[in-house]
């Protein structure tokens, strides 16, 4: 469904060339949903935008829903639909007109249109709202309808960034509930940014990680977090954290062994069956432990592995750069 080559987007800012999407690859089949992942300033919006024809690539190939990206921009629009992270309502539109007005614009009959507006508002919880002007909805509300308008032409190939931010708990949980329905009904291929590292988890069956422009790693969220070697045990312990955390140490695999505080952390490939044998050791020296904890290599471990930062690190790109992403 989408094939990408060498694509690149290089910004002019105060006299300066940044680059801000650097020649990635990748392919996303039909029916995958796939997560576009990295910390803010790594160049998911630009990509996205590229590949939804708002943004010329200034290097590189794409092929998206069939269709040459350069050659025929008009073919892939016609395929597509896209949740960008600003909205894209009219204030004064009444949400039932918003929402027939973009499917008439795809080509659906006015009944048709309808028809689709009435499911979506059913579904995105937009019940009710339908002779609501959108400049009274509330921040979550706008959002749904931003999604609605993404999906009212039932396109082959969706493209989301980061579509829940502003929702509640109870609404993301519904719309990821929608995102599986698409997919299961229609064969939909999904495309999508967050910085929901849940989401990702849930949802994507493939997580590419950006960094800098570039592609560092890629992966089901499985695969991915078998990257990070071992899994995390935390003790806390009432005194000699020091001496505990030259105890832990010496387990077979042990790496990472940091002491804060009370606090004293590891890795080892095998949290459950380290543990017991830690806790042994450490009783025998009569070191008591107020709790201990073991965890699994999550998303967020695999991020900051990779990038040296976390997901939502925003210190990456400059002002300038943002602001010619928006004009």
């Amino acid at each position: 469904m989408i094939t990408v080559r060498g694509l690149a987007r290089q910004f002019a800012v105060r006299g300066r060339t940044v680059d801000a999407v650097k020649g990635i690859d990748f392919d996303v089949a039909a029916g995958e949903l796939v997560g576009f992942l990295g910390p803010n300033g790594a160049g998911k919006t630009t990509t996205l935008r590229m590949l939804t024809t708002l943004l010329r690539p200034t290097g590189g190939t794409a092929t998206v829903g069939g269709c040459d990206l350069l050659t025929d921009p008009q073919g892939v629009r016609r395929r597509i639909g896209y949740v960008a992270q600003g909205g894209s309502t009219w204030p004064e539109s009444r949400v039932a007109e918003e929402i027939e007005l973009q499917a008439r614009l795809y080509g659906l009959s006015r009944s048709e249109a309808r028809r689709r507006g009435a499911l979506l508002a059913e579904q995105l919880d937009l019940a009710g709202l339908d002779q609501r002007p959108a400049k009274t909805l509330s921040g979550g509300q706008r959002r749904r309808l931003d999604i609605a308008l993404g999906l009212v032409h039932e396109p082959a190939l969706v493209f989301l960034d980061e579509p829940t931010t502003g929702l509640d708990p109870q609404s993301r949980a519904n719309l990821w509930d929608h995102v599986r329905r698409m997919r299961a009904e229609q064969g939909m291929t999904v495309f999508l940014t967050t910085h929901y590292l849940d989401e990702a988890d849930a949802l994507c069956d493939r997580i590419l990680v950006t960094d800098h422009g570039t592609i560092v790693a890629q992966g089901t969220p499985d695969e991915l977090k078998a990257r990070v070697a071992g899994d995390a045990i935390t003790i806390q312990v009432a005194d000699r954290p020091t001496e505990a955390a030259e105890l832990a140490q010496q387990l077979p695999g042990a790496h990472e062994v940091t002491i804060t505080d009370d606090t004293v952390r590891l890795r080892v490939p095998h949290g459950d069956a380290a543990l017991p044998e830690l806790l042994r050791v450490l009783d025998r020296q009569d070191i008591t432990m107020t709790s201990v904890k073991v965890s699994r290599p999550t998303l967020d471990d695999v991020f900051l592995s990779l990038t040296g930062r976390c997901l939502r690190d925003d210190d990456a790109a400059p002002p300038a750069l943002e602001a010619t992403h928006a004009a």
